[in-house]
């Protein structure tokens, strides 16, 4: 009777390396076609770095289908294992860069999208000066909504986020650094474009776009939990398109309004009433892997604050 094969019987190959990360993205993505934006991958390229995963595991580690991606037995071990081993390598090249001191590696932050409209340079700051401080650290940068942000620093999928937090985390910290003018908008071919005299009872007959703070809890007023919220779009663009439409009202940034162009086709309703303030801050888990390096940039946004 011939002996089982060993499913990994040699050294571990950079290539190894990159179909676990791809593998653990997949799973942390929850499936391929949520893997492509943040991976930077085709979905085809992601089912190839899979199967070929598989073969030199000789492991089924996923099932794909109408159900959704779920993780077969194997699969569950060996992301567990992954995440250990990924773990293990941040932490060993952490090490390795305090006892050199320098610093090599990878820095992952996200940003909350449009964000750099509000025209404040204390973020291009901080990266010039973390470029010139830990020039062999790849630097990469994802955007996405305001929660996700959050959500991709709670599930350590991003060492640092720039974002405006909708609560308070115990487990992350934050460094508070801009922020921007939030207004109701009303385009034209709204009723309430021409209309003059408008109260705050008529804004409560008209649908309005659902935002972030517009969820329930989140109401920056009390007025708006009364709002009839009939559409969903928490990305700036998305809502700001519907707002266009004149068939939904909305809030936008007033930077994103006036940089567009938009500003000639919609106005801000009661501006002083319910306009408000999102503060923009850098975020991070308190015990996090990557610490030297997230350190290091933290202290470059700290230092970027000092001189604006």
């Amino acid at each position: 009777m011939g002996r089982k094969k060993a499913a990994l019987s040699r050294q571990l190959a950079d290539i190894d390396l990159r179909l676990l990360n791809v593998f653990k993205a997949v799973v942390d993505y929850g499936g391929f076609s949520a893997a492509e934006l943040p991976l930077n991958l085709a979905n085809s390229t992601i089912s190839n770095y899979i199967s070929d995963l598989e073969k030199r595991l000789d492991m089924h580690l996923c099932i794909r289908g109408r159900a959704g991606f779920n993780l077969t037995e194997h699969g569950v071990v060996v992301y567990n294992a992954t995440t250990e081993l990924l773990a293990a390598i941040d932490q060993f090249r952490t090490t390795i860069n305090h006892s050199h001191n320098r610093l090599s590696g990878y820095l992952h932050i996200a940003f909350a999208e449009h964000m750099l409209s509000v025209h404040n340079s204390c973020v291009t700051d901080a990266l010039k000066s973390f470029t010139q401080l830990a020039p062999d650290v790849e630097v990469k940068i994802s955007t996405m909504s305001s929660d996700e942000v959050t959500i991709a620093v709670q599930n350590k999928k991003v060492d640092i986020g720039i974002t405006v937090l909708s609560e308070r985390y115990h487990e992350i910290e934050t460094l508070a650094l801009f922020s921007e003018e939030m207004y109701v908008y009303c385009a034209k071919g709204h009723p309430l474009y021409e209309q003059n005299n408008i109260t705050t009872q008529d804004l409560q007959q008209y649908p309005f776009v659902e935002s972030p703070r517009l969820l329930r809890g989140r109401e920056p007023h009390p007025d708006m939990e009364l709002w009839k919220k009939m559409a969903k779009a928490h990305h700036q663009e998305a809502r700001a398109t519907l707002i266009l439409t004149g068939a939904y009202l909305g809030i936008l940034p007033k930077h994103i309004v006036m940089n567009w162009g938009l500003n000639q086709r919609m106005k801000p309703l009661f501006p002083k009433l319910y306009g408000y303030q999102n503060t923009f801050k850098a975020i991070r888990r308190k015990n996090i892997g990557n610490a030297l390096i997230s350190n290091a940039f933290y202290q470059c946004l700290t230092d970027s604050l000092k001189v604006q």
